[in-house]
């Protein structure tokens, strides 16, 4: 049998070959034989993939239209609510101590509040506790009239008549009492002040300093001490509580006197004096003249020696820098300290 038949059938068949095709024929492959290429062919380049490319990140925004909307009507929001705060009512908490304390002729109650411009009464038993915005209390005793002329930034209260008894912690002269005879204007302290029917009213410090103050006059009182005013005087001479009675009373002829003090007056004041009531001397100074202001100066001197540079001529022409610096030597704060509390706040110029 030839080799080709077995490629092509054209060869001699070789019988054994012919009955096993002739038996294999119902499953033979029906196809055309394979083809083999006669060249080789070179497989197609793979293509190199393309950089991934990120996609650019999408911002939501509103319509043009519909953002300047929004932004004027919280801006108008902003102003309506500025506005009622502004003008809302403020006022301050008043509380019955006792009896039946008024608001412009209504009964409080248990507790109310007042505002600018209202007056707080309390009758012969009658009692109430004011509390003076966030930098204290008052209490109002019986048979008082007490106004409410400003209450924010400066705390500032008018007593017509009656007592009261303050407790304040703040910066100094943010809390300022009038009264018809001279304006009590705090420089962080407890005190009480009465005012009588003349208008006269007596300042007593607790703790810390008070400055009465009236028409450009100035004293300076300190805890432990007292001052009187009086209608048309202002601010008399301060003394310690504990101050022997005759210099108590001297004081009070010459208050009244102005600048034409009694000789008996003077002379027992300073006869009555110790050394604690220095300041009380040197407060006569600027109330005396001539020979009167001599004895005073003298006597002042003797309780308290003059600093260096300070003269008694000079003391004697009322030198405000002498003055100034022998204040110093008293043991009550440095002069530069009041002119810097006095210029923390309103009230009128001047010196300690």
């Amino acid at each position: 049998m030839s080799d080709r038949y077995l490629w092509d059938k054209s060869g001699e068949p070789d019988p054994e070959v012919q009955r096993l095709e002739k038996m294999l024929g119902a499953v033979a492959h029906g196809e055309a034989p394979l083809q083999l290429p006669e060249e080789e062919l070179t497989p197609a380049p793979v293509p190199t993939p393309a950089p991934a490319v990120r996609p650019e990140r999408v911002v939501l925004r509103p319509p043009l239209w519909q953002a300047p909307r929004l932004a004027w009507a919280a801006v108008l929001l902003m102003v309506v609510v500025g506005l009622v705060w502004e003008f809302r009512p403020y006022g301050w908490r008043v509380e019955r101590l006792t009896g039946t304390p008024r608001i412009d002729a209504v009964d409080i109650g248990r507790a109310g509040r007042i505002t600018r411009g209202q007056w707080l009464q309390t009758d012969a038993v009658s009692g109430a506790r004011l509390a003076v915005g966030r930098i204290g209390v008052v209490d109002v005793g019986p048979g008082s009239r007490l106004k409410v002329v400003a209450d924010r930034g400066e705390h500032r209260l008018a007593l017509e008549r009656g007592r009261l008894e303050a407790y304040v912690i703040a910066r100094p002269r943010q809390f300022v009492v009038e009264t018809p005879s001279g304006t009590a204007v705090d420089l962080g302290c407890a005190y009480s002040l009465e005012v009588d029917r003349a208008g006269a009213a007596t300042l007593t410090v607790v703790a810390g300093w008070v400055s009465f103050e009236r028409e450009g006059r100035e004293t300076f009182v300190p805890a432990g001490a007292r001052c009187v005013t009086r209608v048309g005087k202002g601010p008399g001479i301060p003394y310690f509580t504990d101050a022997a009675d005759r210099l108590k009373n001297a004081l009070a002829l010459i208050d009244l006197a102005g600048t034409d003090v009694p000789d008996s007056a003077l002379a027992g004041a300073l006869a009555a004096t110790r050394r604690e009531d220095a300041f009380t001397v040197w407060h006569l100074i600027e109330r005396t003249v001539g020979s009167d202001r001599v004895e005073v100066v003298d006597r002042l001197a003797m309780l308290v020696t003059p600093p260096q540079g300070v003269t008694r001529e000079g003391v004697l022409a009322g030198d405000p820098a002498m003055l100034e610096r022998w204040w110093n030597q008293l043991g009550f704060g440095a002069a530069a300290d009041w002119r810097r509390w006095r210029d923390a706040g309103p009230g009128p110029a001047g010196t300690p």
